[in-house]
């Protein structure tokens, strides 16, 4: 359904899918650690098919292309998802920082906005994009109207600058859908998370999936949970469809 383009930063080229037809309610999603991928594309080409058009960039862009730094193997097999994670990709998410991040938020939403109609906008994240999306929300009050976020780690840190706290300054309806047992977003995280919306007075479901691992809504991995992943579409599809029509 979609295609490939490249937006502009202030560091360089990245590349992006773009999916759905102009004109649409716009939705950013922001990748997993693994990166952008059929996997990513399939799910952007799901979204587009309620009715949004949906870019899906390339956030690692400085160490290399979507292909030079996807994983050489199948990271449903035994350990090869294990394996990939070790091979750097870790380095990766922890450069990531929000001094860089920040400025290609815009540049992300500036592209997206470009395609899209001219109302507010939803900001997806999985895994790490969890994070991204919860940001780019306070960063961007008043254009952003929905965060999705799902099995997202590090949400809920003891930094002055932890993503959750730019809850606060957002203007957005959110949908978490934390993994089981995940040990970058604990029970307790949660609740401090909990603790956040309802102080920041953010309509919100903030839920942990039974029996999910993190990335459980990524097929193309070994810890794929078909009964997460359709639940997640299903309250995405939701919040998308009050918040963004």
């Amino acid at each position: 359904m979609g295609e490939t383009i490249v937006i502009e930063t202030g560091d360089g080229t990245a590349e992006a899918y773009l999916t759905g037809v102009d004109g649409d309610p716009g939705v950013l999603v922001y990748m997993d650690a693994i990166g952008l991928r059929p996997q990513l594309e399939q799910m952007a080409d799901r979204i587009a098919g309620w009715g949004h058009v949906v870019v899906v960039p390339n956030v690692f862009y400085r160490h290399g292309t979507a292909a030079e730094l996807a994983p050489k193997g199948d990271l449903r097999e035994d350990g090869a998802r294990e394996t990939f994670f070790a091979s750097g990709v870790m380095q990766r998410v922890g450069g990531y920082t929000p001094d860089l991040a920040g400025p290609d938020a815009e540049a992300w939403v500036r592209t997206l906005r470009a395609h899209a109609g001219g109302g507010p906008i939803a900001v997806v994240g999985y895994c790490m994009g969890a994070r991204l999306a919860v940001r780019a929300a306070g960063q961007l009050p008043g254009t952003v109207a929905a965060v999705g976020g799902f099995h997202g780690g590090g949400l809920v840190t003891d930094a002055d600058d932890s993503p959750h706290l730019s809850i606060e300054a957002s203007t957005a309806d959110y949908v978490f859908g934390h993994a089981d047992h995940d040990r970058g977003m604990t029970p307790e995280d949660v609740a401090v998370l909990e603790q956040m919306l309802v102080a920041a007075g953010r309509p919100h479901l903030n839920e942990i999936y039974p029996d999910a691992q993190h990335g459980y809504t990524m097929a193309d991995t070994s810890v794929y949970q078909q009964a997460g992943a359709e639940r997640h579409f299903r309250e995405l599809e939701e919040l998308l469809a009050r918040t963004l029509r």
